[in-house]
């Protein structure tokens, strides 16, 4: 399979890997022929990539961490409670008496056993998936990405569900903002980012006041804005004040809004955010937890397509678990342009000299 940006999809390509809706459930299969229809509808609905079916990329498989079950749980238990929350005071408590423990704390297990399994694995989210609200499947990324950091830092499962629950629900104060001011594509005034900053507060008292969630996870929403050098938000708290969750939080929250098309910006590749991130090492965000996602994200994904400093051209076929940033490509092309035999890969982490400067479209 070969990854592609969407905007570089042609009619005639199939997919090689499953498209899903906003519940988490298959929209496309895999070996589904795109047509321009699809194309626009899926750009529509914020898909920044898709994998298609290339008979160079033989072998190469992205797989998947979460099963459907697991998926179609995720996304159910996101929308119930983030709209849930949004309905006041006494009702919505009634109600998630029963609906914490019946869906939330359910797919939580589930996630965490999930995840659990590929505590080798390199991180890259490969499920494509539409949305209709961004905080809904930005919510469920941050959850993925901190319950595997959770894994490979070592936390016990009972802290790992905390964790999971924490990442879930961070952003859950977004749901009383002006969707006018949390959808506007162009700048935001002053007065405005001011108002977009409250959604820390907002989701802690909304969660403090839940009898069903721990205080620690109110906590997560309160503090994920926070960082080291006390210049983050609502309290400006500096290192020792926040708590180790929402650090972890802040790091795969900042991630994966980088790395996800926005309204008024399109996503950035893994390695460009992870560089913005480790501008911040020590200064916003723990240096020891930013190493710890460097050594273990996939900053060039399985299936990408890129040119090499020795003016080659190939496909990300694998990644190096202990040199991430130096994965082994297939070669298609060489220097001159020429086809090359199947087969031919090179391993960065041999070929040190070799440097990957940019991705590209292949045909």
């Amino acid at each position: 399979m070969r990854w592609i940006p969407i905007m570089n999809c042609r009619p005639g390509m199939r997919l090689a890997k499953k498209i899903y809706n906003e519940e988490g459930m298959v929209l496309l299969q895999e070996q589904v022929e795109m047509t321009d229809t699809f194309i626009r509808r899926l750009i529509e609905r914020d898909v920044s990539y898709i994998y298609v079916e290339d008979e160079r990329t033989e072998g190469i498989v992205a797989p998947d961490l979460l099963s459907d079950e697991t998926r179609i749980m995720a996304n159910k238990a996101i929308r119930q409670q983030f709209m849930q929350h949004m309905s006041d005071g006494r009702a919505r408590k009634r109600r998630l008496d029963h609906d914490m423990d019946a869906t939330v704390s359910g797919m939580l297990d589930n996630l965490v056993h999930d995840i659990s399994k590929h505590n080798k694995a390199m991180v890259m989210l490969n499920d494509i998936q539409t949305t209709d609200h961004y905080v809904f499947r930005h919510s469920l990324n941050v959850c993925v990405y901190t319950t595997l950091f959770g894994v490979y830092h070592g936390y016990e499962r009972d802290q790992l569900k905390l964790l999971s629950m924490g990442a879930l629900l961070h952003d859950v104060g977004k749901m009383h903002l002006d969707p006018l001011i949390l959808n506007k594509t162009s700048p935001l005034t002053k007065l405005e980012f001011d108002m977009i900053k409250k959604h820390a507060e907002y989701g802690y008292r909304i969660l403090r006041e839940d009898p069903n969630i721990p205080r620690i996870v109110a906590h997560c929403a309160y503090q994920h804005h926070e960082r080291l050098n006390g210049s983050g938000y609502p309290r400006g708290l500096t290192s020792d004040s926040i708590h180790e969750f929402a650090k972890w939080i802040a790091i795969a929250d900042s991630y994966d809004a980088m790395t996800t098309n926005r309204i008024y910006r399109p996503a950035m590749l893994p390695h460009e955010a992870l560089e913005i991130l480790y501008t911040g090492s020590g200064t916003l965000y723990e240096q020891w937890m930013l190493s710890l996602f460097r050594d273990r994200i996939a900053v060039y994904p399985l299936g990408m397509s890129v040119k090499l400093s020795t003016g080659e051209i190939g496909i990300v076929a694998e990644i190096n678990s202990d040199y991430p940033q130096r994965p082994i490509i297939r070669v298609l092309y060489d220097a001159e342009g020429a086809s090359v035999p199947l087969g031919t890969e090179l391993d960065l982490s041999q070929l040190l000299h070799i440097m990957i400067v940019e991705m590209v479209d292949v045909e």
